[in-house]
């Protein structure tokens, strides 16, 4: 599939890192560093503007080692970038720990996925089928 980039930035264009990978690293396109203090968020920008085809959306998710090693992540995880957004891609990003991280230009701070989706039409009725689970919701099967 072949997506529509302007590239804003002064860093090359997300790639896979290997011929299996889901996803592609985003890099901050900053003109001097971000401090983000522990529990503080903030929109990072990629420089990057893209045009998916309909059906298809953008996930911005986080990347592991950030994740693991610095307690980095991404706020809204996954951030969906929709097929009809034209504006800039930015990751939101929060330091979920207790020291202080700083962003530089050209850091590899989140991944992207590009993934199709179904459009999908709610209809109204009274009730629903009934089904072995029923409304067994958040830890209905127990710890073991």
């Amino acid at each position: 599939m072949k997506i529509q980039v302007v590239n804003k930035s002064h860093h090359p264009l997300p790639q896979y890192a290997t011929e299996q990978s889901a996803g592609m690293d985003l890099r901050a396109n900053l003109s001097e560093p971000i401090v983000l203090k522990p529990l503080e968020r903030c929109l990072v920008p990629t420089g990057l503007f893209i045009a998916l085809p309909a059906g298809y959306e953008a996930q911005v998710r986080p990347r592991s080692g950030l994740a693991l090693k610095r307690g980095i992540t991404v706020l809204n995880a996954p951030g969906t970038i929709d097929a009809d957004y034209r504006g800039e891609v930015g990751v939101l990003l929060v330091n979920l720990s207790q020291e202080d991280f700083v962003v530089n230009d050209g850091e590899r701070i989140a991944q992207m996925v590009v993934a199709r989706h179904e459009t999908a039409e709610f209809v109204e009725v009274e009730e629903l089928d009934e089904t072995e689970r029923g409304a067994g919701g958040y830890g209905h099967t127990g710890v073991k």
